[in-house]
């Protein structure tokens, strides 16, 4: 099957959306299809080509920096037609999402979208141009149930999304909930950590890890406010923060407030082969996000043996089981943040094999192949 991936997100930002289609690719064509990406242009990096990638001629987003948006006319219908491609797949509801949709409908090919960001919760953050809040999230809204509508098979990423989905578009076609799935060989208990720990001076600490975007949606500030609480039932541990995005500097400086320079490192951005060995240094990881459709860290800590110490909203409950494999939290309280990381620091090694079990049924293989069964439905009919 020829499969191409529309997204409006894709390297070199580093994010959930772009794991995501990275991660399905790779499995894809791993299965024996062909698959080519098309994705917005970075604006800075035109000479940087990547093989089965369109990109598509896009401007910097400046309210959300590391995102473009592909808001010029193109030749994706001439070229989806020429690369005979069977099924078109959306990853975003933005300029190269309707592309998607516009490519699928003049070349009569069925198209299936995966609903991974709740967007119009960003709006808070990244409005643009002034806007009255409400009456743009009123319309953002309108504009999703429309797109949703329009979508011959919509895929969601767990169960709390659906909901969210089938209320905001009651008629969307809903195809399955199917999550990206993790790979439990790349991510899996026997790995070692020593050198991240030495890299980062952790020997001799217990270590929570935070891994994701550095922007405002993450909720980071809980963790870090929370951290001098966990300090005082466990003085010899230190958070680990991996991953850039626009708010870092805002957070070095709370941290430094805090009087925490020593307690919270920042490492920065990670390449994707070292991530393992990441999770593999630390004891728990922890995630205070309310924006989490899915959480893919969660299962990559839970495939690598890790117990979870998460904000109990939308899709982390799904995957952490309070007391089993981690430990569930209120995102808006300190004490109970705190409280679940220590929680989960100390049942560690009771946690081990439960962490990693609950991973495994959520599996790229097993993924891919139930996505694989959608795109089989879609063609068939």
């Amino acid at each position: 099957m020829r499969i191409a991936l529309f997204t409006d997100t894709y390297l070199p930002t580093v994010d959930g959306v772009v794991t995501s289609v990275l991660t399905t690719r790779r499995q894809l064509e791993a299965h024996g299809h062909e698959v080519v990406v098309f994705a917005p242009e970075d604006p800075h990096r035109r000479g940087m080509r990547e093989a089965g990638t369109v990109y598509v001629r896009a401007k910097e987003f400046h309210h959300y920096p590391g995102y473009r948006l592909a808001m010029f006319p193109g030749h994706e219908v001439d070229l989806v037609k020429d690369l005979g491609i069977d099924v078109i797949h959306v990853h975003g509801v933005g300029f190269v999402g309707i592309k998607g949709l516009w490519a699928s409908w003049q070349a009569k090919i069925p198209r299936v979208s995966t609903f991974h960001t709740m967007i119009h919760d960003t709006l808070a953050f990244y409005s643009p141009f002034g806007l009255n809040l409400h009456l743009l999230e009123r319309g953002l809204r309108f504009y999703l149930k429309i797109f949703l509508r329009k979508t011959q098979g919509v895929v969601v990423p767990s169960r709390a999304i659906l909901e969210e989905i089938l209320a905001l578009s009651p008629r969307a076609n809903i195809a399955d909930v199917i999550p990206t799935g993790v790979d439990p060989d790349r991510f899996r208990p026997d790995l070692s950590g020593s050198g991240v720990r030495t890299k980062w001076g952790l020997n001799g600490n217990d270590v929570v890890l935070h891994v994701g975007r550095v922007a405002p949606e993450k909720n980071l500030p809980t963790l870090i406010r929370a951290f001098p609480r966990v300090l005082e039932a466990n003085p010899d541990t230190k958070l680990l923060i991996v991953g850039t995005g626009p708010y870092i500097e805002k957070y070095y400086a709370l941290v430094r407030q805090l009087g925490l320079a020593g307690d919270v490192i920042f490492t920065g951005f990670v390449p994707d082969a070292d991530l393992p060995k990441y999770y593999a240094a630390a004891d728990a990881l922890a995630i205070a996000s309310k924006f989490e459709t899915q959480g893919l860290v969660v299962l990559e800590a839970l495939a690598s043996g890790r117990p979870v110490a998460g904000a109990n909203y939308r899709a982390i409950p799904e995957f952490v089981r309070d007391g089993t494999n981690g430990a569930l939290f209120d995102p808006a309280d300190l004490r109970a943040c705190a409280g679940a990381i220590v929680q989960c620091l100390r049942d560690r090694d009771k946690m081990r094999d439960a962490a990693r079990e609950s991973a495994l049924p959520f599996s790229v293989e097993r993924c891919t192949r139930r996505l694989e069964r959608v795109y089989e439905r879609l063609v068939a009919a």
